[in-house]
């Protein structure tokens, strides 16, 4: 399987827009926790959203584009579930 540069992009935007809008949430600012940090929380969630999309058989049927609003919830939820295990991780130590 080969990635290419298209699929990167696609990723950088979906991260971008779930880190954004977790970080707005979890800070309860418009900046969030800045631009390249919403964009690895994103990147994160994203990997997290869709592993626990796919191992939970959740398809929101919302279609097959290139950037579906279904790659965005879940990179969203996987964003939320990455933020709230690190903030448990630092409290824990």
């Amino acid at each position: 399987m080969s990635i290419s540069l298209q699929q990167i992009i696609v990723w950088l935007v979906i991260g971008a827009i779930a880190g954004s809008l977790a970080g707005m949430i979890v800070k309860r600012s418009k900046q969030g926790f800045g631009r390249f940090t919403n964009l690895g929380i994103g990147l994160v969630g994203a990997v997290v959203g869709g592993f626990l999309f796919w191992l939970l058989g959740i398809d929101l049927g919302l279609g097959n584009i290139s950037v579906s609003l279904e790659d965005i919830v879940a990179a969203f939820a996987g964003s939320i579930v990455f933020l709230v295990l690190l903030r448990w991780v630092r409290k824990s130590r």
